[in-house]
Parts: C-alpha cells; structure tokens; sequence
C-alpha cells in the first residue's frame, strides 16, 4: 500500500502497510503479532500519529473460531477474549511503537469491534497534554 502523509501540523500523519515509513513499521508489525499469536492477523492496517496520539486500525483477521462464535450469538465470548489478549500483549505492542517512533509510551487502550470486524490499538505518548496537571480538579 502506499502511504498517506497530511501536510501541517493540526493534521494526523497516517502510514500504511508497505509504505516504509515509521507508520508503516508500525502497521506491520503490529499485525505481525496478531499473526504470531493467533494463527492469523489482520488483513489491513493503517496507523495514524497525531501529536502525542498514535492510533493503529486494524480490519479482518478473526479466527474461524472466532467467527463462528459470532454466527452463533456468542460475540460476546470473542470480544471478552480479544479483550484479554490485547490487555497481556500491551507491553509488546508499547515495545513497537516506542523503538519506531522513540517516544515513551505510557497508556496503551485497545478495542474491537464486530460487524465490520475492526481492532485498534491507540497509544497515548509520554508528553500527552491530557496528563498535565492543572490543578483544575
């Protein structure tokens, strides 16, 4: 895939499969780790990196166990799953982000989604503005 890069900084930066770039590293080797552990990965990857936000979106790459779950009524077993998972593969996937982009990486959220078949992985970096205390509480 080729990459797409928005000019200017209110703009997120956007790497996809194959393109090369730190985003695209990003995308691959997160997918790489869902392939790895599971059997199977995502089909398509894109990531995107806005200030001290990284947000990688994942589509495709259930099991055929997992699908036939859901054709059974059963997503909720398959989202409880992929939720376990994402939560004791979070340092691996901090790893990645923090040795392509250099940045500390200190909350990782994860999230899936059923019908369309969507996983993401968001990564909020060290200098984040949302983790300034302000007093403000």
């Amino acid at each position: 895939m080729e990459a797409e890069t928005a000019q200017g900084t209110s703009e997120p930066t956007i790497g996809r499969d194959g393109d090369g770039s730190a985003l695209g590293n990003i995308s691959r080797r997160i997918v790489g780790l869902h392939k790895e552990y599971y059997g199977r990965g995502p089909t398509k990857a894109k990531t995107y990196h806005n200030g001290d936000l990284v947000v990688v979106l994942m589509r495709g790459g259930f099991t055929r166990v997992e699908e036939t779950l859901f054709d059974k009524g059963r997503g909720d077993s398959v989202t409880k799953q992929r939720a376990d998972f994402q939560e004791v593969m979070g340092e691996r996937f901090k790893e990645v982000i923090e040795n392509e982009l250099g940045r500390a990486v200190v909350a990782v959220i994860s999230g899936s989604h059923q019908h369309p078949d969507l996983l993401s992985e968001v990564f909020v970096l060290e200098s984040a503005e949302v983790l300034i205390d302000d007093g403000a509480d």
